[in-house]
């Protein structure tokens, strides 16, 4: 996987957050991809537990629950010192 793909995970990420997204085809225009590309990425966060919907009446991705999407390292032992 290259920065690219964490980038626009995150920038959707962003987007679903602020339920700035628009539709699909808004969504891909913001990220100067495909239409399709941009279902594949959506599918991929789901695909890693993120409960993303589409709100019809907003026109916008939504998480279905409060959270963001992580990417990025985090070292086990770090972690478990700050636990």
């Amino acid at each position: 996987m290259t920065t690219d793909i964490f980038d626009r995970i995150k920038r959707i990420d962003r987007l679903i957050q602020t339920k700035g997204t628009g539709t699909a085809g808004e969504l891909a225009e913001k990220l100067c991809i495909s239409r399709a590309q941009t279902y594949e990425y959506l599918n991929l966060m789901k695909d890693f537990g993120a409960p993303i919907k589409y709100c019809k009446y907003r026109q916008s991705y939504y998480y279905e629950e409060e959270g963001s999407f992580i990417t990025s390292f985090i070292n086990k032992r770090v972690l478990a010192e700050r636990i």
